[in-house]
């Protein structure tokens, strides 16, 4: 009985002697990290920076109800590098602090006194030819009676609305914009108003892909009674491609003006920290004046144009600026 005792004893005595062991490699291995408290990226995430090295803080929430927990400010952090850990973050080397304080060392002051960031804006125009032609048509009719204007916009507008399908095809779309039919009034100073006849309007929107219809769209559409356009506009459907390259041109513009400020301070860009769009302008339409239209005799020219699609961008980057 009592052997085993002592068995059991020395037992214990040997792993209380391996834990001691593992405890002090696992102290040896532990490093220390003098740097500046810096976000990630990503957000929610903690860096300390050196001058040489970023290291990501893999348990920053056991720290944050500090007073001091803030960024830029200098800290002494001892732990390990984990290499192994799994991360959502994207930077730095993932480092667990076991202790981690503010320091006011001035060798941890001017770890990162030649770093800045630096928010510069971009943006850049980027021309396309017009796929899309846009164009509204109205006929316009009078008559001393309702009835009659309205009977008499009717089979004028059923006549420009076959004219206008026959001419600009099955790729064409057409539908109702509008219609209305309103009293003329006659206002006389001490007389009550009077109805001297009646307008009726109606008008069409035609959509076309080939531009090269526009002119004879309307041309057909004067010939068979309308004669009114309200308006002719260009535009692009197609618009993924051009509004790509416009964000594209806009963030090299704000990159390349972040390196310039960077070499006139005699020094360059480390990182982009964060890219914000800040729009695009989809291609604006093209328009011509609306017009009345009498009978047409010669084809009318049209010309599309170009459309230009503006695009912003700002970026926030960090700059390492030598004194």
């Amino acid at each position: 009985m009592i052997q085993e005792a002592m068995r059991l004893l020395a037992r214990l005595a040997q792993m209380s002697a391996l834990s001691f062991l593992l405890a002090a490699a696992a102290l040896a291995q532990e490093t220390t990290v003098r740097g500046k408290l810096a976000h990630t990226v990503e957000p929610g995430g903690w860096l300390i920076v050196t001058a040489q090295q970023k290291f990501l803080l893999l348990n920053a929430q056991r720290f944050r109800s500090e007073t001091w927990f803030r960024e830029g400010t200098a800290v002494e952090a001892v732990g390990q590098l984990r290499p192994d850990a799994i991360t959502t973050f994207q930077e730095g080397l993932p480092f667990e602090a076991r202790t981690l304080k503010p320091t006011t060392d001035s060798d941890s002051r001017d770890l990162l006194s030649g770093f800045t960031r630096v928010t510069v804006n971009g943006d850049a125009t980027v021309q396309a030819q017009p796929d899309t032609a846009i164009v509204t048509i109205a006929v316009v009719t009078q008559s001393k009676s309702a009835l009659e204007a309205q009977q008499e916009n009717a089979r004028r507008s059923d006549a420009v609305q076959r004219a206008v399908e026959a001419v600009a095809g099955p790729g064409a779309e057409i539908k109702t914009s509008g219609y209305s039919l309103q009293p003329q009034m006659d206002y006389r100073p001490n007389v009550p108003p009077t109805i001297t006849g009646y307008v009726a309007r109606n008008a069409v929107v035609v959509t076309l892909n080939d531009l090269t219809k526009v002119g004879a769209v309307i041309d057909e559409a004067a010939r068979a009674g309308a004669n009114n356009i309200d308006s002719l506009s260009f535009t692009l459907r197609q618009d993924r491609e051009v509004r790509a390259r416009a964000l594209s041109d806009a963030a090299r513009a704000a990159l390349d003006k972040a390196q310039a400020i960077a070499r006139s301070l005699g020094g360059r860009v480390i990182r982009i920290l964060e890219v914000e769009e800040g729009g695009v302008v989809r291609p604006l339409p093209r328009y011509e004046l609306s017009r009345s239209m009498p009978a047409a005799e010669a084809s009318t020219p049209i010309e599309p144009g170009r459309l230009e699609i503006y695009a912003t961008v700002q970026m926030t980057v960090e700059i390492e600026a030598r004194p």
